[in-house]
């Protein structure tokens, strides 16, 4: 796989078409769920820096997936009224969890050791 963003455009939407449907089906695990969006962070970040080292982007995604979890503690008015929307729930989550942090955490590791070994495949193929 070469980092092409729109190879991990394609990869992105296919998260999130997944991220939605393990919602959808009741006998998946929630965390399935947060493990999943911490991936699509991973490519969304990936996305806007597609040369970037993979530890950066690990480093970038889980800060951008614990940011939004800490700030399920925050509850102004505003923002509550803004998780009560479908795409503010999805975006933002609900409530704080840390159980979350520990599907984030497992999603950015699994997603940084999928990349690093299926890059090296494709280099070592295309060498």
């Amino acid at each position: 796989m070469n980092k092409s963003r729109i190879n991990y455009f394609i990869v992105f939407l296919t998260i999130i078409l997944l991220g939605i449907l393990s919602r959808k089906i009741s006998f998946i695990p929630l965390w399935i769920g947060d493990f999943l969006y911490a991936v699509m962070i991973y490519i969304l970040v990936r996305i806007f820096l597609p040369f970037k080292n993979a530890f950066l982007i690990a480093f970038l995604s889980l800060l951008i997936c614990y940011g939004i979890e800490f700030l399920q503690l925050y509850q102004a008015d505003w923002i509550v009224e803004l998780r009560k929307t479908l795409l503010g729930r999805y975006v933002l989550g609900q409530g704080f969890l840390w159980e979350d942090i520990l599907a984030y955490t497992f999603g950015i590791i699994v997603v940084f050791m999928t990349e690093k070994i299926t890059l090296n495949c494709f280099n070592q193929k295309s060498a």
